[in-house]
């Protein structure tokens, strides 16, 4: 288990020589003490980053960058049980989701844009005149991967693939509380022969660490996932130096059930849709919208089904509900759970803290909430834990608003045997993602972003390459 930095493809202490505990949220014990960057180890990886830039990396055809990301994807499937440890360990989700689910997606998201690196050409252009003119797409240069904590290899996987594969050098930022996957993967990457200052890891705190990455001059981009407010602050502090920054949010997620939808698949979804990841996702359905007429038997369903999602240990292949990611997470979805009572939605599954036996870990009941109305906090506020607020509306018309009601708009779900009204409601949704008679489904091919304060850009995808490249127009003179 590496704990340093990794810096121009050295291991070493932070400047100051602290460090960070790193917690398993299953038994709150503490499993590493991980090296917390200061301001000259930022600027050591980022003169690190930008001589790889113009040296090695830079020198590589886009054909030999492919073959080194390919070959991380690989190295990352050959060592897929540790590495889903590591990432259970640290995070408390079922270790099934993270063997089964996660790490094949990561590798996926490398291999599927290792592909692309010998792709990303320019054109030419047709002008007046007798001159030859055309575009060259070039990487931007050193980009900051900042990274959540509830899905740390993968969506550090969603930032580093297409920039490495557009030619850019990476440093990547993860989240105090789970960096260990991040370091792993900079160590695969020294594994396969990705140059040194190619990928950099400088762990420590968001507001300290993160912050020093917004503000330098020598970084060119920083892509994002994280809450909004915090994405509204990188904004504002990338300003001053004009970054590009691309930024993937919050949510509040509405999952719609029509009448005539199948009853029986739609609880399954509505349920796969806040517990999948212990509800600390960001396109969590944490908003059920049922149809009055069938709101007694659909709450009834989801409220057993929740019942059975009994928390334990992540570490089980059994499992699917694992330990809330932190203390602090666990004590806010407490507290959003004591203010539906207060506001007076109606509890009608799990609603408080799980033990599995051992006295120790951050559990939480499935939760559902029936009677909440679109003025309650949990109907408006993203709690980001397995909370689940169930909303009646009357028809289509009310569906659609009541969907709408939110400054959110990452995902949202249509429920119907009705194909015509499912695209009709899947038009009219502000979200970048809808799903139709599914949910939680996600392809490296196909884009992921939000609407709204969600965010901006495109995770994945062709879509993401635009994000981590620049076009430059070259005019040849032609005329005699």
């Amino acid at each position: 288990m590496q704990t340093q930095l990794f810096i121009h493809g050295e291991w070493r202490d932070g400047a100051a020589g602290k460090t960070m505990e790193v917690v398993n949220p299953a038994t709150e014990q503490v499993v590493a003490e991980v090296a917390s960057a200061e301001r000259s180890d930022v600027d050591a990886a980022v003169a690190a980053a930008r001589g790889a830039l113009a040296g090695p990396w830079g020198a590589l055809s886009a054909r030999e960058r492919g073959r080194l990301v390919w070959q991380l994807g690989e190295r990352l499937l050959g060592r897929a049980d540790e590495i889903a440890r590591l990432e259970t360990l640290h995070n408390g989700k079922p270790i099934f989701e993270s063997r089964q689910i996660e790490i094949p997606a990561a590798a996926e998201c490398l291999q599927y844009f290792a592909g692309w690196a010998d792709k990303v050409h320019g054109e030419t252009v047709p002008v007046k005149g007798n001159f030859l003119t055309y575009t060259l797409r070039e990487p931007i240069g050193v980009v900051a991967a900042i990274v959540p904590w509830n899905f740390p290899l993968l969506l550090t996987v969603w930032k580093v693939a297409p920039a490495l594969a557009c030619g850019n050098t990476v440093i990547i930022k993860p989240a105090s509380q789970t960096p260990l996957t991040a370091l792993a993967l900079a160590e695969m990457a020294a594994e396969v022969g990705i140059p040194a200052g190619v990928i950099n890891v400088v762990t420590g705190p968001g507001a300290t660490v993160g912050q020093m990455l917004v503000e330098h001059p020598g970084i060119d981009k920083i892509a994002f996932t994280g809450d909004t407010a915090t994405g509204k602050q990188i904004m504002r502090a990338s300003a001053d130096t004009l970054k590009r920054i691309t930024l993937e949010l919050g949510g509040k997620s509405p999952n719609i059930v029509f009448p005539d939808a199948d009853i029986d698949a739609a609880v399954r979804g509505a349920t796969t849709g806040i517990f999948y990841g212990k509800g600390e996702v960001c396109a969590a359905g944490s908003r059920l919208l049922v149809a009055t007429s069938i709101r007694a038997e659909f709450l009834e369903k989801v409220a057993a089904r929740a019942a059975k999602m009994v928390p334990g240990d992540p570490m089980d292949p059994k499992t699917r509900l694992g330990a809330i990611s932190s203390k602090h997470q666990l004590d806010r979805n407490l507290r959003y759970i004591d203010l539906a009572k207060k506001e007076g939605a109606t509890l009608i599954a799990g609603g408080g803290r799980a033990d599995i036996g051992t006295g120790k870990g951050f559990f939480l009941q499935a939760t559902v909430f029936a009677d909440v109305t679109p003025e309650m906090t949990i109907a408006r506020e993203e709690i980001f834990g397995p909370v689940l607020a169930a909303i009646e509306f009357a028809d289509v018309d009310e569906a659609i608003a009541r969907a709408n009601q939110t400054p959110y708009g990452l995902a949202a779900a249509v429920w119907t045997k009705d194909i015509k009204k499912a695209h009709h409601v899947a038009r009219r949704l502000q979200a970048g993602t809808v799903w139709i008679n599914t949910y939680n489904v996600y392809d490296t091919a196909a884009p992921f972003g939000g609407y709204k304060q969600s965010g901006f850009g495109r995770e994945m995808s062709l879509h993401a390459l635009e994000h981590y490249t620049q076009v430059k127009t070259v005019w040849v003179d032609l005329n005699q």
